[in-house]
């Protein structure tokens, strides 16, 4: 009887906790003003938009910039006693591409990313934020705006499941699986063994059903493990987890507490032995015939090197050029040069860029001690005058003839760009780094391999275009693009997809590199998923060495960029001696 009357009483008392008071309607402008975070500010002249999709597919193709997001509500004052008892409210914003800033009437609540000039995306990243209780404006109007910035691609809020609640057991019960690595690893005959931390700060004692399952990045269930908890308020429990053998990969643990109230989950990433993942080469037999002869091509194209003055770009410690070439098919394709003004030969970073991207004259290597080229590959960035294909869809031009595959001239564009590189007085071309992330991170292996001697170290993160029959049973995207192209061109069968794929497999070009390598990785990551990366990775001979981020997804945190400078700057200085 006691039990039943606890039940009805907490039942009651949390009875607010599960309504949701957000929809996914916003209202929409482009353009920036600090302005537009205040309640007193008009903006009933402005479009109407949903979060959960990009404002590319809601009238606002290809801008990239500054936009806002604004939605008044009122909250009822018969939620202001659960607050103030649990904490406030929570808004749950999910993913913003890239980043942002909250407002919660006016005041910042939250922030994500960095906005320019040190612009750095966060799309991969949770937007879960504390709303005080007595930042609240009980049973009045309240305005919700965030000041979201897009540096290419798709943008804005891209979470449908919004929510604005109550916090309550949401906010103080807490499970934390706890593992010995920072990095979420198990290495060489370590067993996969981890702790899940439950914290119950609330007030009262809680009973309730543990689950937690792990399964593979291939989605296959290995354990799931039922138990019965009891967590006593104000403490925390701890629960060890041995899994005995795993073979080499990368796996997921979701763990679950629930009970007639309420039901919470964690999920963590982690990775066991990931150097010994085995997804072996498939090259065709003329596979190196077909690259020797991409690059006869490209020899006997005219470069045409043309280099413009940038003057609004330049500084009085940094020349800036927009230098236009010719690649493979005589096809234009551009991009920027930044030079030291210090007299002298000096290193030079070549960036390659992601998938999509529209990069703009800015650079994450902020010395001055190198020059810098950021790359534009045909039909990207400042390189569609020839070939265009847009996006969606870049990534299945030509995909029917591997001849004339846009993947093939746009590794060709990268090895122009180190023939452009290494004919300059300035550069010191022993000393060429290539970098980049994502496609960028797929160029610049594909970089490194088809110019012999000429890249002194290569810094490829969360490469993609890797292990394509593993890739497409992983990750959903490009999976479905290719899904839907191959359903209106049944002629050609996933095994010619696969076959032409190959040709442009970065783990199928990793055994080509001579230099260092230093690869990021992101344990979160869908787009782009560990084992991909560590499927080039691992063909590899030459000295390599890795960092995971457990907590990154496709984006990686602030610091990345730290990290892989560092590690250039002393492995250049190694090479120097």
């Amino acid at each position: 009887m006691k039990r039943t009357l606890l039940f009805l009483f907490l039942l009651i008392s949390f009875a607010g906790f599960s309504q949701n008071l957000l929809d996914n309607q916003w209202q929409f402008r482009t353009g920036d003003s600090l302005q537009w975070k205040y309640l007193s500010y008009n903006s009933s002249q402005w479009v109407t938009v949903k979060s959960g999709k990009i404002w590319e597919e809601q009238g606002f193709n290809n801008y990239d910039g500054f936009a806002w997001y604004r939605k008044s509500i009122v909250i009822s004052e018969e939620l202001k006693k659960n607050s103030e008892r649990y904490n406030g409210m929570t808004l749950y914003l999910g993913n913003i591409d890239d980043a942002d800033q909250i407002f919660f009437n006016g005041k910042l609540v939250g922030e994500t990313g960095k906005m320019p000039p040190h612009y750095e995306g966060a799309y991969d990243k949770i937007r879960k934020i504390h709303i005080a209780t007595k930042d609240i404006r009980w049973g009045s109007e309240n305005l919700i705006a965030v000041r979201v910035f897009d540096g290419g691609g798709g943008g804005g809020l891209i979470c449908k499941d919004i929510m604005l609640k109550v916090g309550g057991f949401e906010s103080t019960v807490q499970i934390d699986p706890q593992f010995a690595r920072e990095n979420h690893l198990f290495l060489n005959d370590e067993t996969p063994a981890f702790k899940l931390n439950i914290e119950n700060s609330s007030n009262y004692n809680i009973n309730g059903e543990l689950k937690y399952v792990i399964v593979t990045d291939f989605k296959d269930t290995l354990f799931k493990v039922t138990k019965s908890v009891k967590i006593s308020k104000h403490t925390t429990d701890v629960i060890s987890i041995d899994n005995g053998k795993l073979a080499p990969g990368i796996y997921t643990i979701t763990a679950t507490l629930k009970n007639e109230l309420f039901e919470l989950s964690k999920s963590s990433n982690f990775g066991v032995n990931p150097e010994k993942i085995v997804s072996p080469t498939d090259r065709a037999l003329d596979f190196d015939n077909f690259w020797m002869r991409a690059k006869h091509e490209l020899a006997a194209v005219e470069p045409q090197f043309k280099m413009i003055h940038n003057d609004t770009l330049s500084t009085d410690k940094r020349d800036v050029y927009l230098v236009e070439m010719r690649s493979l098919g005589n096809v234009l394709v551009r991009g920027w040069y930044v030079r030291p003004k210090a007299k002298g030969k000096c290193p030079v970073i070549l960036h390659v860029q992601g998938y999509g991207s529209n990069p703009n004259m800015t650079v994450d290597y902020k010395d001055d001690d190198m020059a810098q080229f950021l790359l534009s590959i045909r039909g990207t960035g400042v390189s569609r005058d020839n070939v265009d294909p847009g996006f969606p869809g870049y990534i299945l031009n030509s995909i029917k003839d591997r001849e004339q595959y846009i993947y093939r001239g746009a590794y060709m564009d990268c090895v122009r760009a180190v023939d452009f590189l290494c004919g300059r007085e300035d550069i010191d071309s022993r000393y060429i780094v290539v970098e980049g992330g994502s496609q960028g991170g797929a160029l610049s292996i594909a970089t490194a391999a088809l110019n012999n001697d000429r890249i002194a170290l290569c810094i490829p993160a969360v490469p993609f275009l890797s292990d394509f029959r593993d890739y497409f049973k992983i990750a959903k995207w490009p999976a479905n693009e290719f899904v839907e192209f191959q359903k209106q061109n049944t002629s050609v069968s996933w095994e010619n997809i696969y076959e032409n794929l190959s040709y442009f497999d970065i783990k199928n070009l990793a055994g080509w590199v001579r230099c260092p390598v230093y690869m990021s990785v992101g344990l979160k990551d869908t787009t782009c998923p560990p084992h991909i990366n560590f499927a080039a990775y691992n063909q590899l001979n030459v000295p390599k060495s890795y960092v995971v981020y457990p907590e990154s997804g496709h984006g990686l945190p602030y610091n990345y960029s730290i990290v892989k400078y560092e590690w250039m700057k002393q492995k250049l200085a190694e090479l120097k001696k």
